[in-house]
């Protein structure tokens, strides 16, 4: 079983603002991006997406192309970063900031999820989509793909950023996912 992770396009937000769970749009280069994404993935059973309208249209797109119908799964939305959601990152608080760096796993100085949180809820989701046995195309975040990829035993999960329309694969082997690619391939 093949699960292939693929990170939305560019979105329309401004470069270096805090957005995980705002729900943002497509950025204006959606409809070639979107094209791109569609004709390299290979091919696969399934569709699934984050809830996240920037997830949710390339999804579409992807399963116009294939054939497919895209389902929701609300696990493979992005991290909520709570009050510093729509915020310049440069505008956090450089303490509230290091604070979340000495704890990376477990800090919520923005009041939102956890990494470890946002891990979770991802690992349940590889859990059911290993056991189900058939490839799938999950349209999903960067901080998701991170979560997923740290799952799978990638040691450099949390350093390693996929691009706008990147993907990572993941094998299923026994019990457990693994990463079939060292890092991210990014598409375009």
């Amino acid at each position: 079983m093949r699960l292939i992770l693929v990170r939305h396009t560019r979105p329309a937000a401004p470069d270096n603002v805090c957005y995980g769970a705002t729900d943002l749009d497509v950025g204006p280069d959606f409809d070639e991006e979107a094209a791109l994404v569609a004709a390299a993935l290979p091919v696969v059973e399934r569709l699934v997406t984050s809830p996240l309208r920037r997830c949710v249209r390339l999804a579409e797109r992807i399963g116009a192309a294939r054939g497919l119908a895209p389902a929701v799964d609300e696990r493979f939305r992005e991290m909520d970063f709570g009050r510093w959601e729509g915020l310049p990152w440069e505008a956090i608080d450089r303490v509230a900031l290091d604070a979340w760096a000495a704890d990376f796993l477990d800090a919520r100085p923005h009041d939102g999820e956890s990494v470890r949180m946002v891990s979770q809820r991802v690992g349940s989701a590889l859990d059911d989509y290993r056991r189900g046995g058939v490839s799938c195309a999950v349209v999903t975040h960067g901080g998701v793909i991170k979560a997923a990829r740290a799952q799978a035993g990638c040691t450099d999960a949390w350093t390693t950023s996929v691009d706008f329309g990147g993907t990572v694969c993941l094998s299923a082997e026994a019990e457990r996912i693994r990463c079939d690619l060292p890092g991210a391939t990014p598409w375009f």
